[in-house]
């Protein structure tokens, strides 16, 4: 397999941009993106030897500064000074995982050829992400509308030789890692500062991550269903084709098809059944979890668009012969999207929470917290109290970004997105999906075994015993707080491909 990719104005899909993760592939310019980044550096060096007007962010300040005239022989000292005065991120690291995408999102951006960014500069770009040379970035500066400004800074410092980065493991200074590739620090030209620090990579990252990731839970959080279903003694009936396709959602028809495929050949749910129906937590598990599914198809839509778009102001038209400054920086498409990527993941961790409780209530011939003598053993009584908090959390953290914006930069920047709020509260959104999903299956998995001897399908009960090598049945109470830590890494250890789950 060709382990590297080519970054080209070929469409960059999701499934690529999983391939090139997973695979842990190079990236390298094609000739195509080598020949456009420098007819448009070239463009640009010609226009500014015979232009004196002002262009914005070109010869001016930046901003409200915009009105600035810089003379030619500063432009250099200029950029340099953008990159420096706007790294003031703060709070926690950005995951390293998001910086790479970072910095693969910022080489695509910029090899379009509508920058003015030098050849070299994007090379260099290239180097860092190849040698996994991580940028230290912060969660917080951003507004996500003048682009990722902060995040972006800390992204470029290294470029100059400034700033810390991960390397092998440890955090250093940049400079020492350009000594160590024996590198000579970028000396930026006009404009060059400004094409790295507009953009929307810190929001597009973060998307693109826990989209990724939204992918695979969710068809988790339909297979932990299935299983809490069994566990529940639940009924068929709710997943019948013909329901759903006289309310044609997509993500409600795939939802439905899912988990009855899931539960062929069970004999569990093939038994005769006392009750007339199940609550709305099982029962309507294809309408909450497929209206998920649809709106990470739309917020996908939007990623996609983005990650192949040129962000950064103002642009470059070889061809027409025109510097445009516009707003392609401004974040509102993502920030709307996130927030509904936040609202949706919420809602697989909301009714995973009501499944959970409903296991530990002591119906359906379950004992109360699906444990052996109640009372002596508290069983999984806790873990309900763990997940409901969790859910909770979500439902603060999916109050949406995008609806505020706060005045910047003397009131030129009077609207602004919010959107690089939107994906760092997004992120912790998956990230507590995760342990209310597997809160629920330490319930699902051990109801099950008050179903025996009657066997789930043979998928369920195979995944059942994967399980059961990593977390053992709850026979009296215990430290449960382990039991969940393996339970995450259980299903952080699995990929999701063609519909098929796989070890990672």
């Amino acid at each position: 397999m060709e382990n590297t990719h080519y970054i080209s104005t070929e469409l960059l899909s999701f499934e690529a941009l999983q391939e090139i993760i997973s695979h842990n592939k190079s990236v390298s310019l094609s000739e195509e993106a080598k020949v456009n980044i420098q007819k448009c550096r070239e463009y640009l060096d010609a226009k500014m030897a015979s232009h004196s007007e002002p262009i914005y962010g070109i010869n001016t300040g930046f901003g409200s500064l915009c009105n600035v005239k810089i003379s030619n022989k500063n432009l250099s000292k200029l950029q340099e000074n953008l990159v420096k005065s706007h790294s003031c991120g703060t709070g926690e690291e950005v995951p390293n995982d998001i910086v790479k995408l970072m910095l693969l999102l910022k080489i695509q951006s910029l090899s379009y050829g509508h920058s003015g960014i030098q050849l070299q500069t994007v090379e260099r770009l290239v180097d860092f992400y190849n040698n996994d040379i991580l940028p230290i970035i912060y969660t917080q500066g951003s507004l996500g509308a003048s682009g990722d400004l902060a995040p972006l800074a800390h992204l470029s410092l290294p470029l100059l030789g400034e700033g810390d980065v991960w390397f092998e493991g440890k955090k250093v200074h940049s400079s020492e890692v350009l000594k160590h590739f024996g590198w000579e620090p970028i000396v930026l030209k006009s404009k060059e500062g400004l094409a790295l620090l507009n953009g929307t990579q810190f929001m597009s990252a973060y998307g693109a991550h826990i989209l990724m990731k939204a992918n695979k839970f969710s068809y988790l959080a339909d297979l932990i269903g299935t299983i809490s279903l069994e566990g529940f003694d639940g009924r068929i009936e709710p997943f019948n084709e013909l329901i759903h396709y006289i309310r044609p959602h997509n993500g409600q028809i795939a939802t439905a098809k899912r988990v009855k495929d899931f539960l062929e050949g069970s004999e569990i749910i093939e038994q005769p059944k006392v009750h007339v129906q199940d609550p709305y937590s099982f029962r309507c598990i294809p309408q909450v979890h497929g209206a998920s599914k649809d709106a990470f198809d739309y917020v996908k839509k939007v990623f996609k668009t983005e990650i192949n778009s040129v962000t950064d102001n103002p642009n470059i038209f070889v061809e027409s012969d025109q510097i445009i400054s516009g707003g392609n920086f401004h974040g509102q498409p993502l920030a709307l999207a996130l927030d509904f990527m936040a609202i949706a993941l919420a809602e697989l961790g909301s009714i995973s929470e009501r499944r959970t409780y409903q296991l530990i209530s002591g119906l359906r011939n379950l004992p109360a917290f699906l444990v052996d003598n109640p009372g002596l053993n508290s069983g999984f009584m806790i873990p309900q109290y763990t997940a409901a908090s969790i859910a909770s959390q979500n439902k603060q953290l999916a109050t949406p970004s995008s609806v505020d914006s706060i005045v910047s930069s003397n009131g030129q920047e009077d609207h602004v997105s919010m959107g690089a709020n939107g994906a760092t509260k997004c992120l912790r959104v998956m990230d507590n999906l995760e342990r209310i999903l597997a809160i629920e299956l330490m319930n699902a998995s051990q109801a099950i075994e008050y179903r025996r001897p009657l066997q789930s399908s043979d998928f369920i009960e195979m995944f059942l015993k994967s399980y059961r090598e990593e977390v053992s049945l709850v026979k009296e109470d215990r430290i449960l707080h382990y039991d969940i830590e393996k339970t995450v890494s259980f299903l952080n250890s699995f990929q999701i491909e063609d519909d098929l789950l796989t070890i990672a």
